[in-house]
């Protein structure tokens, strides 16, 4: 059995649960995400 796991919903969960527990974290939640899939867009990573 292969479990084939997408990198951009695991970075949405994770933000999602970070701002359900650390709701002043808003900010740096999002911007760390949009950080990330900028990151991952430039080298080419579908996602």
């Amino acid at each position: 059995m292969t479990l084939h796991l997408e990198l951009a919903p695991l970075i949405s969960l994770g933000a999602g649960i970070g701002i359900l527990v650390f709701p002043k974290l808003l900010n740096y939640i999002v911007a760390g995400y949009l950080i990330v899939l900028g990151v991952l867009g430039i080298f080419g990573h579908p996602f």
